[in-house]
């Protein structure tokens, strides 16, 4: 047990997230990067021969490898330089780029992890509706650009008609990757796990929605053994989702937020 969470990043993101929220309790300044020593450990040379590999499709040579080490020394001088000088601050793309790591750390042990057929099997049962061939969704949707909008107008409070958005209000037997190519997975599966009814409150990558799901045709459920691969492909990127999610309110908790 001990081993495993050891090995998974996961648990590596929220010790590092807990160290980092108690640094930030115990001291009004950040830590310095004044460290003046830079080492290139192996595992960082293999990633760099492995980058360069992907790039060329082959490995480089001993020349090419020392120029890829010296290329990385001196961007990390810089950066460590650039750290000093305080011109991360305020930088949008800094502050993407590290969120984004952050999102990754959480999830990565599922990118390359390797299910079982029972973890596959099970993950089919539970979602019959993002792989049942031919069946078909009959919907209407309004959109609201946040919640509060579509809470006044179910309120009363709001415009019922919701917001403009250049979505279409109504699909018409579409499939489940016909929903998800225009709305996106998250709610695909959502009108997925639905059976038929109106003003269900469904999120989208864009924000969201009052649904009347009008028809749904059953289709056929197909086997894992013919599509395996779509499974797996949905089981990742869904389980690394809930693990960024879950990682993300773990963190968040530790925040009080004050918006003026």
């Amino acid at each position: 047990m001990m081993r495993r969470l050891l090995r998974d990043p996961l648990a590596h993101f929220l010790v590092a997230g807990a160290a980092i929220w108690a640094a930030l309790s115990l001291a009004d300044e950040p830590v310095d990067p004044a460290e003046r020593t830079i080492a290139l450990t192996k595992e960082e040379q293999a990633n760099l021969a492995l980058g360069f590999e992907r790039t060329m499709g082959r490995p480089p040579t001993d020349a090419e490898l020392d120029a890829q080490i010296e290329s990385w020394v001196r961007e990390e001088v810089l950066y460590r330089e650039a750290l000093r000088l305080g011109l991360d601050a305020g930088d949008p793309v800094v502050r993407r780029r590290l969120s984004t790591k952050m999102d990754d750390l959480a999830g990565a042990e599922v990118e390359t992890a390797r299910p079982s057929e029972e973890t596959l099997a099970a993950w089919l049962r539970e979602h019959p509706g993002r792989f049942g061939e031919g069946e078909r969704f009959t919907f209407s949707q309004t959109y609201f650009r946040s919640e509060d909008a579509l809470r006044d107008a179910l309120g009363g409070a709001g415009d019922a008609s919701g917001d403009a958005i250049s979505l279409p209000e109504r699909m018409s037997d579409a499939s489940y990757d016909e929903i998800m190519a225009v709305f996106g997975s998250q709610f695909a599966a959502q009108i997925a796990g639905m059976q038929q009814t109106s003003g269900a409150q469904v999120t989208s990558g864009y924000g969201y929605h009052l649904v009347d799901l009008e028809k749904r045709v059953e289709g056929r459920q197909r086997p894992l053994s013919e599509i395996r691969d779509k499974v797996e492909a949905d089981w990742r990127s869904s389980t690394a989702a809930a693990r960024r999610a879950r990682a993300f309110e773990l963190l968040r908790e530790a925040y009080r937020i004050e918006v003026e």
